[in-house]
C-alpha cells in the first residue's frame, strides 16, 4: 500500500476491523518511512449488473429500487423490513453469482414473486399487480385463481 504522504510502499497494519456491516475491512496503517498514519478499506469487487427493461432500455441494477418496490408491496402486512432486506440481499447475491451480467426486469420480478408467494399472499398480489401491469379486476381474479390452484396442488402433494 502506498503512503499518501511520501509514496513509500512499506507500511504496517496497526488495526483491522469489520466495516459496512461486514462487507468490508477497515485497516489503520502506518508508513514505515515517515510514520504517517492512514486508513484503507478492503472490499469485494463486484461487476455491475445490467437490467434489461421491458421497453428495451438498459440500466444498472439499483438495489434501492428493488427494496422500495418490495417494501411498498409489504406495507401494512406482517412482513418486517429486516425480512425484505434479507430477500433483497439473497436476490442480489443470486444475480452476482451468475455468469451473465445482464438480467431482464421480468426475471427479477418472477424471482421476487416466488419469494413473496411463500411469505405473504397480500404482498404477492400487490407486487404482481404492479409488476405484471394489471389493467382491471379480471387480472386480479386470474392471478388469485392461479395462486389458489397452485396452493391447492401443493396441499394435495403434502
Amino acid at each position: 500500500m502506498q503512503c499518501p504522504s511520501c509514496q513509500n510502499t512499506d507500511s504496517r497494519v496497526l488495526e483491522s476491523r469489520s466495516a459496512d456491516a461486514g462487507k468490508s475491512v477497515r485497516r489503520r496503517r502506518e508508513c514505515l518511512n515517515c510514520d504517517f498514519r492512514f486508513t484503507t478499506y478492503e472490499r469485494i469487487e463486484t461487476i455491475p449488473i445490467t437490467v434489461l427493461k421491458r421497453n428495451g432500455n438498459r440500466e444498472i441494477f439499483d438495489r434501492s429500487k428493488l427494496f422500495n418496490g418490495i417494501t411498498r408491496a409489504c406495507e401494512k402486512t406482517s412482513i418486517q423490513s429486516k425480512k425484505v432486506e434479507m430477500m433483497v440481499d439473497e436476490l442480489e447475491s443470486q444475480l452476482q453469482q451468475r455468469n451473465n451480467r445482464e438480467v431482464s426486469s421480468s426475471e427479477i420480478g418472477e424471482i421476487v414473486l416466488s419469494h413473496l408467494k411463500e411469505i405473504n399472499e397480500v404482498a404477492y398480489i400487490r407486487f404482481a399487480s404492479v409488476y405484471r401491469n394489471f389493467h382491471g379486476i379480471n387480472d386480479f381474479v386470474e392471478t388469485l385463481e392461479n395462486f389458489n390452484s397452485e396452493k391447492g396442488q401443493l396441499a394435495t402433494v403434502l
